[in-house]
């Protein structure tokens, strides 16, 4: 069998981690893969699990006993997470990007698969312990930030959708009144989508009043689910009092002003 040299080794078993987070391999898994001793791979895993710290790359944990082994954990410390929301903000108050009406145009930074990636970390080390087992989103701006998060968490992706669809079966639906337009619409969702008592994260791109949020949290009670955690990319500081609480947003959007050129946005308090 073909040997390979510890820095194959440990590169190789950084990346095999870094793929599947969330997920437990075994020694017995890598001994046969690499052709080395347990003993070996544990001095590989030190190895690893230090330079992937010291890098920042992510946390590598190992599990003692019969049933364990080691997996990587999505983590970015504060410090890099800072930055690349400084930098974000940047991209976001150029002038050129105020649209009629005083909104912001923002799809090339969502849709951007560099910053929804790095989005989607942030958000998977934020909500690491919580237990969520799917990641809930609703069509459709949300839908790339949400899909990240889950690579991150290696959970699925379940979206909601505003119509109802002859390729979703049976459906469930709420309706919620939209706490910026007032006005009484639907969502739905397929009863396949979420077995009942399971755990959910809720990603969005955008919170304004919330509700559209506080309609997803009583659709997940309509299916039985329980929400353990709700992030946003953006949100705005007014109206100051959202209708639901408990959520963490990345960035907050002040005053837009199409005739001053000017566009007011910043790191949340969370990471100021």
């Amino acid at each position: 069998m073909e040997k390979y040299k510890r820095n194959e080794r440990v590169a190789s078993l950084i990346k095999i981690l870094s793929d599947n987070p969330n997920q437990l391999f075994s020694l017995n898994y890598f001994s046969e893969l690499f052709s080395a001793a347990k003993s070996t791979i544990s001095e590989d895993i030190t190895f690893a699990k230090k330079i992937v710290e010291q890098m920042s790359l992510g946390q590598i944990e190992t599990i003692s006993g019969a049933s364990g082994g080691v997996k990587y954990k999505t983590y970015i410390d504060k410090a890099h997470i800072v930055r690349f929301l400084d930098d974000l903000c940047e991209k976001l108050r150029e002038p050129k990007r105020i649209i009629p009406g005083n909104y912001i145009y923002a799809s090339d930074i969502i849709y951007d698969p560099n910053i929804s990636y790095m989005v989607g970390q942030i958000f998977g080390t934020y909500f690491m312990n919580t237990g969520a087992e799917y990641v809930v989103t609703i069509e459709t701006k949300g839908i790339t930030l949400a899909h990240m998060t889950a690579r991150a968490l290696n959970i699925p992706l379940v979206i909601i959708r505003r119509e109802n669809r002859v390729t979703e079966g049976s459906t469930v639906s709420i309706n919620y009144v939209s706490g910026s337009s007032k006005r009484i619409q639907t969502m739905f969702i397929s009863k396949r989508a979420i077995p009942e008592g399971k755990k959910v994260l809720i990603i969005d791109d955008f919170l304004k009043a919330g509700g559209t949020a506080k309609g997803i949290i009583g659709l997940m009670k309509e299916i039985k689910v329980d929400v353990v955690g709700i992030g946003f990319l953006m949100k705005t500081a007014e109206p100051e009092q959202k209708l639901i609480n408990d959520y963490i947003s990345l960035l907050e959007v002040g005053e837009v002003d199409e005739q001053k050129g000017l566009i007011n946005i910043y790191k949340d308090m969370l990471f100021s």
